[in-house]
């Protein structure tokens, strides 16, 4: 079984798709999943742009 990342625990929590998350931060979808999958690290810049729109610290949101 494979651990949960906090950015989709915290996507899920919110009811919000992969698209329309990626809609809201103007990515692309893959990227959104690359980063869920941690395939993909993802500037400061959009690591705060996604935590602000999760509303939740970048700590809270990407963790190692």
């Amino acid at each position: 079984m494979t651990a949960v990342s906090p950015l989709r625990a915290l996507r899920q929590a919110q009811n919000l798709t992969q698209a329309e998350l990626a809609r809201r931060l103007g990515i692309s979808s893959r990227t959104l999943r690359a980063m869920e999958t941690g395939t993909y690290a993802p500037s400061v810049t959009l690591a705060c742009r996604v935590a602000r729109e999760l509303g939740r610290p970048v700590e809270a949101v990407f963790h190692a």
